[in-house]
């Protein structure tokens, strides 16, 4: 899989947002927890959304948990953004319930989104923010994590559908793909990675990672490998198909 300069994709993981660029193949639909931002680098973007409906353009915006697929392309630059951050922020009026031709952003690069990725939400709920930041650390049951932010579960439950457009057990299952893809990317094996992301096993990791990303461990774990050897430094992690 040829990266847009020929030699191989790039992969990074930031604060808030992970970056992928490179060739993409055809993937299954997939639902993911982030904002997701595909700019066409040689051409336009184009995916297909829960309908069957084409979009295409020169970057294209898809909100957290709207069901998608990325079309096969020689050269995209794909952006998860955590809907937590202050990048998230500029996303929000630009898009709709699904994938949404954004031409503005064409010329996005990841320095754009480096600095905005790192501070929080000014939009979100502070408190909503709060249970976000400790479910990050590991899993709280809803009852102590609603409290510990001075809401009842069902406020805090209804809080979440409202600003982040899902449940927190969803948003918690991608920070745990996203520990796991750091595992994998500092070498561990695809146990291991499980492990790490709290999964009962690599079959769990599996299915969740197909589900939410439409890809599995092993064809990461070869992205990050490729991406690797095209840098000569240890891979950076996260790709969306």
């Amino acid at each position: 899989m040829a990266g847009v300069d020929g030699t191989g994709p790039h992969f990074t993981i930031g604060d808030g947002y992970a970056c992928y660029e490179g060739a993409v193949t055809a993937g299954s639909v997939h639902r993911h927890a982030a904002f997701q931002v595909a700019v066409g680098v040689r051409g336009e973007a184009g995916a297909d959304d829960a309908a069957g409906t084409r979009h295409r353009g020169a970057a294209l915006i898809v909100p957290p948990m709207a069901a998608h697929r990325l079309l096969p392309a020689r050269a995209l630059r794909v952006f998860f953004v955590e809907p937590h951050c202050a990048f998230a922020d500029r996303l929000r009026p630009l898009c709709g319930d699904g994938v949404t031709p954004a031409p503005g952003l064409g010329g996005l690069r990841e320095e754009d989104v480096r600095a905005a990725g790192a501070r929080p939400s000014g939009e979100l709920d502070g408190r909503l923010l709060a249970a976000m930041r400790a479910l990050a650390d590991g899993p709280v049951p809803l009852a102590a994590l609603a409290a510990d932010v001075g809401l009842s579960p069902q406020r805090l439950r209804a809080l979440a559908r409202a600003e982040l457009g899902m449940p927190l057990a969803r948003w918690r299952v991608w920070r745990r793909l996203a520990a796991a893809a750091d595992a994998m990317r500092a070498g561990r094996p695809l146990g291991d990675a499980a492990l790490a992301g709290g999964f009962a096993d690599q079959a769990h990791f599996t299915r969740e990672m197909r589900r939410m990303m439409g890809i599995t461990p092993a064809e990461v774990a070869r992205m990050l490998r490729a991406s690797a050897a095209a840098r000569g430094v240890d891979g950076d992690g996260a790709v969306d198909r």
